[in-house]
């Protein structure tokens, strides 16, 4: 009886413990954006998909804290296909901001291929959240993976899965202008179907459609000639200078290839970097860090930031293979030097337009627009991969140096480079004034 006694009253002592709320910081969204940009890192995506892989967790946590109301605005109707998630049970408490987190890493899981690496990671965020207050987590983590699978049905629907069965690139090798896979690993043609993925926010995947690239011709007075020059002599430029050529700072640090091929005797191996996209989500991290943004600004600066870059890689890669243009690693080899290579390795796909001027005009918008212009920082996103910390005056100021960074690296002409920021720049333009993400 007295055992039984003993027992009741621990029961009634634990019923009513007063638990402190669950606390969730920036910086915890920071680090699981961290976490999913390493396991992308280990899994080797393109930057498309990597987009992809950025955009849709992000938009998941951002529509929960939408549900509080309040200062951000849904998504639903803004974006394409997007209604609204599911309501919230007002009769149970939930925590918005560990249901925003919780869903972006279970949107991220599905999302990748190591997903051990995510469940584990997860689950010692769950032993904590659960342990400093058990109800309202499991009221959190219930809603969280709800608007979870709602967000993966209308992710589905975005013909991903569709472009996994299409056919590869065809090459053709009698048409010298086209473009050819490149040294040293001669890869086919990355994504080339990409341009059916369903956009966000454009009307359609060609609504930034660039200028044509200048007229294929090795007449040397031709413009297309002149900006073929042009990449190999500023390439044995600032070859010949070495290493105190800033130019292969600017090309190194921009480098951002996740498919760079080292070649040891007979083995061949790929070495970690980050794509594009994934510097300017760590660009976005610097700049929320720096204006002590609160965890929803978090959420909201990611999440538009990464919205644009989804679709100035579709808008990119539908020129892409629609202009369909030579690399200049294949020329140069043919007509200059077969013995020349490029500062950088040339990255498996079409020339026109540059991929990174691209999204990092596109990125600098949207990071201007949230943070404002003259807003100087220091990068250190690529420290982790060896590199020096750069000091930027202003977003544009970035992504001009990335833009110019492919000339110097030897795997853009000119056009590519000037063209694709413009094409950037004006869809950052268009999704800044089409979305209205807060009240204000």
């Amino acid at each position: 009886m007295k055992f039984i006694k003993i027992v009741l009253i621990f029961l009634l002592m634990s019923s009513c413990r007063k638990y402190d709320p669950i606390v969730v910081t920036p910086n915890d969204y920071h680090n699981a954006v961290d976490r999913v940009v390493q396991i992308m890192i280990h899994d080797i995506f393109s930057p498309p998909v990597a987009s992809r892989i950025f955009v849709y967790p992000n938009i998941a946590a951002y529509e929960i804290l939408a549900k509080q109301g309040g200062k951000y605005k849904s998504l639903s109707g803004q974006v394409s296909g997007l209604t609204a998630i599911p309501d919230p049970d007002d009769s149970k408490s939930i925590n918005y901001e560990l249901s925003a987190l919780i869903a972006h890493l279970d949107l991220s899981r599905k999302l990748i291929f190591s997903e051990d690496q995510i469940v584990e990671y997860r689950d010692s965020l769950y032993n904590i959240w659960e342990s400093e207050n058990p109800e309202v987590f499991r009221n959190s983590k219930k809603y969280a993976l709800k608007v979870s699978e709602y967000i993966t049905a209308w992710m589905e629907k975005d013909n991903y899965i569709q472009t996994r069965t299409m056919s590869k690139y065809s090459i053709d090798m009698d048409d010298i202008s086209r473009w050819q896979p490149t040294p040293p690993s001669y890869m086919d043609g990355i994504e080339p179907h990409w341009n059916k993925i369903r956009p966000l926010v454009l009307d359609s995947v060609s609504q930034f459609k660039p200028v044509p690239p200048p007229e294929f011709s090795l007449n040397e007075n031709s413009r297309f000639y002149k900006e073929l020059k042009e990449v190999y002599d500023t390439s044995n430029r600032i070859t010949e200078a070495g290493d105190t050529s800033k130019e292969i700072e600017i090309a190194q640090f921009w480098d951002c290839n996740p498919y760079v091929s080292v070649t040891r005797g007979h083995l061949m191996f790929a070495t970690k970097k980050i794509t594009p996209g994934a510097h300017w989500i760590g660009i976005t991290k610097i700049a929320c860090k720096k204006s002590n943004f609160n965890y929803n600004e978090t959420v909201f600066a990611y999440t538009k930031a990464s919205i644009a870059m989804f679709d100035a890689f579709i808008s990119c890669w539908d020129e892409k293979y629609r202009s369909n243009l030579v690399r200049p690693e294949t020329l140069i080899n043919l007509y200059f030097n077969d013995n020349w290579k490029p500062i950088l390795q040339t990255p498996p796909f079409p020339e026109y337009t540059s991929g990174h001027s691209v999204v990092s005009g596109a990125a600098s918008v949207i990071l201007t627009d949230i943070f404002g212009d003259n807003f100087s920082f220091d990068d250190d996103t690529e420290t982790p991969y060896g590199l020096p910390v750069r000091n930027f005056k202003s977003f544009y100021a970035a992504s001009s140096e990335a833009a110019i960074s492919r000339l110097y690296g030897g795997i853009h002409y000119r056009a590519a480079i000037e063209n694709g920021l413009k094409q950037g720049k004006d869809l950052g333009r268009f999704i800044v004034k089409r979305l209205h993400m807060t009240n204000e």
